[in-house]
């Protein structure tokens, strides 16, 4: 028999999935246009006028580890454990585990992050964690066995693979000009031959392919969210590449090759 409080976590995870994924699909369009307007202040766009700081590797460790802790307590302990369920949970810590204990320490040492980027991205960690593991834990009849061999499963997870790949060779190359040079430098080959933000690019496909395999409302709001989150940092960071740079390559976008 399960304990009172995890009944009542139960209960209250069932009865307000609705409002939260809704809520926070509806807050996605707001987001994206303040993001087209102010730029967010971390990285090579962080500025004084944000509060207190702290260090930016401690930030992003901090930041990403509900989304690994959140997703797999819910899966863990509330949903059907099947072949299909711990797929899913391989491929989400296959990804954020990654952000989590191996990518905030090739950042560089010295850059800063503000507390009130870190309090925003741990909401919404925490939240999108929750709504994709419940939406997993609630549907256990879709979620069969059988799943794994359905159309949406088969081409999301080609598609999410593909776009994994492409942020993970993209973020691999930004890594390596951040240890050989100080300062920022042009990035040349690969994906970076048509667009300035290659990984951004890889990870929004990454997520569209997630929201297919699994089919979900909750993956959908990620999608969004994801695109909603990075199309304007990948416009911000084109217009810093070719104010910063005078020889920066003309032909090359922002985010897709040739359009935009």
């Amino acid at each position: 028999m399960e304990p009172e409080y995890m009944l009542t976590l139960e209960r209250f995870m069932n009865q307000y999935f609705d409002w939260i994924a809704y809520g926070t699909l509806a807050l996605a369009p707001v987001v994206f246009i303040l993001l087209l307007y102010i730029k967010a202040p971390y990285g090579r766009h962080i500025r004084r006028g944000w509060g207190p700081l702290l260090d930016n590797r401690i930030g992003w460790f901090i930041m990403e580890l509900p989304a690994v802790l959140v997703f797999a307590g819910i899966v863990i302990f509330f949903a059907e454990l099947n072949i299909t369920s711990i797929s899913l949970l391989l491929l989400w810590q296959l990804h954020y585990c990654h952000r989590v204990f191996i990518y905030p320490w090739g950042l560089k040492k010295d850059k800063k992050m503000p507390w009130l980027i870190l309090i925003m991205a741990l909401v919404f960690n925490t939240t999108n964690g929750y709504l994709n593991a419940w939406s997993i834990a609630a549907q256990t009849e879709k979620y069969s066995d059988l799943w794994l061999t359905s159309p949406q499963f088969l081409l999301g997870m080609a598609i999410f693979f593909a776009g994994m790949a492409l942020n993970k060779i993209s973020d691999r190359q930004l890594a390596g000009l951040a240890q050989t040079h100080t300062g920022y430098k042009i990035p040349h080959g690969f994906a970076y031959r048509w667009v300035s933000c290659p990984n951004y690019l890889g990870e929004i496909i990454q997520w569209t392919g997630w929201a297919i395999a699994t089919w979900s409302l909750a993956g959908w709001v990620f999608a969004v969210w994801t695109v909603a989150n990075l199309l304007p940092r990948a416009l911000a960071h084109h217009r810093w590449y070719r104010e910063t740079f005078k020889n920066y390559p003309e032909e090359r976008r922002a985010l897709i090759p040739f359009l935009l």
